[in-house]
């Protein structure tokens, strides 16, 4: 390098990469379960604009996986078959429903802090509503993510919290997305059953 060159700057997949693995540490140790605020959590931490090179969702699960797998192989397989079960158990519960398991619980990646993802598909939210209250479980209301859903709820379980999004039956042919465009991977009650069969 010539006397007078500056040095360059990182070169922008480096940066990426850096902060896909600073927010892949910060969903599985420090329970940041929203990717989008870990990535830029992660790079005000690594003294990056929130906009500097983010890696898009795919690339945070991968640097998730990897952490998980190099720091956490002794808890976190047994945390996602608990979480699995227990998904497992409040969709047989919601079966009137149509139920479907999504997000990190289908994805493999969920950990000690992450909720069960999933989507239900009824008449009227009422329904759902009026059901659990029913069956004395408790739950909020919280601001859904998708511009489509007529609602969704946060159940709270002895063993996790759990996030119902409820859309109108027309909607469960629809094929969803995540935020980077993936096709977001979805599953049914028997589906589930048959994965937890598969990795015993």
């Amino acid at each position: 390098m010539a006397r007078h060159e500056r040095p360059r700057a990182p070169r922008p997949n480096v940066t990426r990469t850096r902060i896909a693995s600073a927010a892949a540490r910060l969903m599985a140790e420090d329970g940041v379960t929203d990717i989008g605020q870990a990535k830029k959590k992660a790079a005000r931490q690594l003294g990056l604009p929130d906009t500097s090179a983010l890696p898009d969702d795919g690339e945070v699960e991968a640097e998730l996986r990897l952490y998980q797998a190099l720091y956490q192989s002794d808890s976190q397989p047994a945390k996602l078959r608990d979480l699995r079960e227990e998904a497992l158990r409040i969709m047989e519960m919601l079966a009137d429903f149509h139920p479907y398991l999504t997000g990190p619980v289908l994805a493999g990646t969920a950990g000690a802090f992450s909720a069960i993802d999933l989507m239900l598909f009824a008449d009227s939210a009422k329904e759902v509503e009026i059901f659990l209250l029913d069956h004395g479980l408790a739950f909020e209301h919280s601001e859904p993510r998708h511009d489509k859903a007529e609602a969704a709820l946060r159940l709270f379980t002895p063993q996790a919290e759990v996030n119902l999004t409820i859309f109108p039956p027309r909607m469960e042919r629809h094929t969803f997305h995540h935020r980077d465009g993936r096709p977001r991977a979805r599953l049914r009650s028997e589906a589930l059953k048959q994965l937890l069969a598969d990795s015993q």
